[in-house]
C-alpha cells in the first residue's frame, strides 16, 4: 500500500514544474541573435534605406553634385511633369501593360502547357525540362546579344532564311515585340519549372476520382488541378506583374530604352545615370513603379494571409 502511495509523488516530483521556461545556452542565444540582426541590417541597408531615400529625393531636385544641402525641395512638381509635359511617360506606361499583358497570355500559358506535358513523365522529359530551363539562368542582357543573332538586318538568321532585310531591334514599329518574343523564351521556362513543381505536390487520389467520375485530362486539369494549385497561380500572377515592371535589362542593351522602346525602369536609368543625372525626376519614378509594384504585391499577401487564416 505504501508503494501505491508513493507512485504519484515520485511521478509529480520528476514531472517538470510549470511555468519555468527552459532558456538557451548563452553560445546560442549569440546565435539566434546574430541570424536575425545581421540579415535585418542587411535588409535595411539594401532596401529600406534606398527606398525611403528615393521616395525623399523625389519631391526635389539634384543633379547629384555638391552636398544634400544643394537639394531644390519642390513638392510634387515632379510628379506633375512626369504626367503632363515629359512626352516618354505615358508610352512607357502603355509598353509596360503590354508587356505584362503578352507575359499573361503567351509564354505564361506556354509554360502551364509544357509543365502539363512533361509531368506526365513522357520520354525524354528530363532533357526537355533541361532544355527548356536553360534560358532562365542566363541575364536578360546577355539574352538580347544572343537574339542580335537572329534579328541583325545583315547576318540575323531570320534575314537569312526569309531573304529580308527587317531591322528587328531599330524599327520602332516592331522592336517592342522582337523584344517581347525574346523575353518570351526565357519566361516560358521559368513558369514551366515553377507548375511543374506545384503538379508533383498535387494529391495524386484527385486524379484518380475525377477519373471515377469520368472526367477527361482537360476537364480534370481546369476542374480539379488547377483550383488546388490557387497558392502557385498568385505566385505566378505577382511574378508576371514584376517581370513585367522591372523590364529594363533587355531594352537598356538594345538602345537604352529609347526609340519605341521606352519602359519605366529605362527611363528611371536615363535620368539617374544618363546625361541628365536628375535623381530628383529619376526618383520620382521609381516611385511610380515601387507604388504600382506594391499594389499587387499587397493583394498577394492578402489573398495568402487569408488563405492560413482558412486553413
Amino acid at each position: 500500500m505504501a508503494h501505491i502511495d508513493e507512485a504519484p509523488q515520485q511521478a509529480a516530483a520528476a514531472a517538470p514544474k510549470q511555468g519555468r521556461e527552459k532558456r538557451l545556452p548563452a553560445r546560442d542565444r549569440i546565435t539566434v541573435i546574430l541570424m536575425v540582426t545581421v540579415p535585418l541590417l542587411f535588409v535595411l541597408l539594401l532596401v529600406w534605406v534606398p527606398a525611403l531615400g528615393s521616395v525623399a529625393l523625389s519631391f526635389g531636385k539634384w543633379n547629384g553634385f555638391g552636398d544634400l544641402d544643394t537639394i531644390e525641395w519642390v513638392g510634387f512638381q515632379n510628379y506633375r511633369d512626369i504626367a503632363t509635359i515629359y512626352p516618354p511617360f505615358w508610352p512607357a506606361i502603355q509598353h509596360n501593360l503590354i508587356w505584362l499583358g503578352f507575359l499573361f497570355l503567351f509564354p505564361t500559358v506556354l509554360g502551364i502547357l509544357l509543365a502539363v506535358v512533361l509531368d506526365r513523365e513522357m520520354r525524354g522529359s528530363r532533357f526537355y525540362q533541361t532544355a527548356f530551363y536553360m534560358p532562365v539562368v542566363l541575364s536578360l542582357a546577355l539574352i538580347g546579344f544572343i537574339w542580335q543573332l537572329f534579328y541583325s538586318r545583315d547576318q540575323g538568321l531570320i534575314n537569312d532564311v526569309f531573304g529580308t532585310q527587317v531591322d528587328w531591334y531599330g524599327d520602332p514599329e516592331i522592336n517592342l515585340w522582337a523584344v517581347l518574343l525574346a523575353t518570351a523564351w526565357r519566361h516560358t521556362g521559368y513558369i514551366m519549372l515553377i507548375y511543374l513543381a506545384g503538379l508533383k505536390g498535387v494529391d495524386a487520389s484527385l486524379r484518380e476520382a475525377a477519373a471515377v467520375d469520368g472526367a477527361g485530362e482537360v476537364r480534370t486539369f481546369f476542374n480539379v488541378i488547377f483550383p488546388v494549385m490557387r497558392p502557385i497561380n498568385m505566385v505566378v500572377v505577382v511574378i508576371v506583374v514584376i517581370e513585367s515592371l522591372r523590364a529594363f535589362d533587355l531594352v537598356w542593351v538594345i538602345n537604352k530604352g529609347r526609340n519605341g522602346l521606352e519602359v519605366i525602369g529605362a527611363l528611371v536609368a536615363q535620368n539617374v545615370i544618363g546625361e541628365a543625372t536628375r535623381y530628383g525626376f529619376g526618383s520620382a519614378l521609381a516611385v511610380i513603379m515601387m507604388l504600382i509594384s506594391s499594389i499587387f504585391i499587397t493583394i498577394y499577401l492578402r489573398t495568402v494571409f487569408r488563405e492560413e487564416r482558412r486553413g
